[in-house]
């Protein structure tokens, strides 16, 4: 008699499986040696140890996964990493996978857009701006192009944050030749209008690279300045190196290394409702729902689109997450008071080569184990 699989078992398994696993070792053993026992054979021996290996197997499967061993598991990703998984505030499980450590910094690459618009909402709160419907043509306007385009006057903050200037895209395969140019604040604002300023996703660095523009010169301090002072009270939070451009103004929304721990206490303020774990407001709270409300779609996945956060339903839940090419990834979870972070080979593709959506899948699997263990 066969040792069903697993997948055969009924709400009774473990009983069912218990009995199988008996009258299988029994039928391997002689009649004659139940009669007259004595010290078992080597085929009985043999028989016994494969039956009881099969039975730990199917009792471990029958272990619901853990945070832990789904970390174990996630191993196998190959451009996976770190992964920390924070949970009311504390940390449950973290990895770091082939050398890297949730204490080294790496580049978080675009997922640096969603601090750009913390400045930005901390500005607003502090009225150095005004808020997300002020115009930037007379906040830039020492960098506009001559014969600019009347729409450019249209513009407000709010577009950039939403990425729906209407300006040309200076990211994907725009991107080296702006880098190249002598002044990145200038060739954003001088590429041409692909839609009108409100339409559209347009996805870009140049827009968040002119919120930092914007912020340095409204407060004659670097943007890595005002991220170190503003935020600055967040415990665990820091950031390392951070590209600049020619004129010496921080690249908004790219090139910013930080540790997995310190993005993970990023999220970690915004899922606490802008406030530290000591009660230290930082953000406004309406600023982050005003950040999280859907205002566009992205063209490329689908999801939506607020002031620098990607939003998207992943295994039943709302989650709202920044998200930096190669699969840098800052997940939150409000209604789960769950922060996810992974980080992966800045070098990978991740939206093609599928190593987004597998994060995106490892992340639902975070997301059962949570809730059950909420239940």
């Amino acid at each position: 008699m066969g040792v069903p699989s697993s997948q055969n078992r009924d709400p009774q398994g473990r009983a069912t499986l218990t009995i199988t696993c008996h009258i299988a070792v029994t039928a391997l053993i002689s009649p004659r040696a139940l009669l007259n026992p004595r010290p078992m054979n080597r085929r009985a021996l043999l028989a016994f140890a494969l039956v009881s290996t099969l039975a730990v197997s199917a009792f471990a499967q029958d272990e619901p996964p853990t945070f832990d061993t789904l970390l174990d598991e996630a191993e196998s990703l190959e451009p996976l990493e770190t992964v920390i998984v924070s949970r009311n505030g504390e940390i449950v499980a973290e990895r770091g996978y082939r050398g890297n450590s949730v204490t080294d910094s790496t580049n978080i690459k675009s997922a640096s857009k969603s601090i750009v618009s913390a400045l930005v909402g901390i500005a607003i709160d502090r009225q150095v701006l005004e808020g997300p419907d002020q115009k930037i043509a007379p906040l830039l306007a020492d960098d506009l192009p001559d014969d600019a385009d009347p729409r450019i006057d249209d513009i407000t903050i709010g577009h950039l944050l939403s990425m729906q200037a209407g300006l040309g895209r200076t990211s994907g395969g725009n991107y080296g030749r702006w880098v190249s140019s002598g002044n990145w604040v200038r060739a954003a604002l001088a590429m041409p209008f692909d839609d009108e300023p409100g339409g559209r996703m347009l996805y870009s660095t140049g827009s968040t690279h002119l919120l930092s523009a914007i912020l340095t010169k409204e407060t004659g301090r670097s943007t890595l300045d005002l991220a170190r002072d503003w935020l600055g009270p967040l415990d665990g939070f820091r950031i390392g190196s951070w590209e600049r451009d020619p004129q010496g103004i921080y690249l908004g929304g790219n090139q910013m290394a930080m540790t997995p721990r310190s993005l993970a206490a990023f999220g970690e303020l915004y899922r606490n409702g802008g406030e530290t774990a000591d009660g230290e407001r930082l953000v406004s709270a309406e600023w982050i729902e005003t950040s999280w409300q859907p205002r566009t779609n992205s063209r490329f996945n689908g999801d939506g689109y607020g002031y620098g956060w990607f939003l998207r339903e992943i295994a039943g839940e709302d989650v709202v997450y920044g998200w930096g090419y190669g699969g840098q990834m800052l997940y939150i979870v409000p209604e789960l008071d769950l922060t996810v972070v992974m980080t992966s080979d800045e070098a990978n593709p991740s939206a093609r080569s599928g190593h987004r959506n597998d994060l995106h899948d490892l992340l639902g699997d975070i997301i059962e184990v949570a809730r059950r263990a909420g239940s």
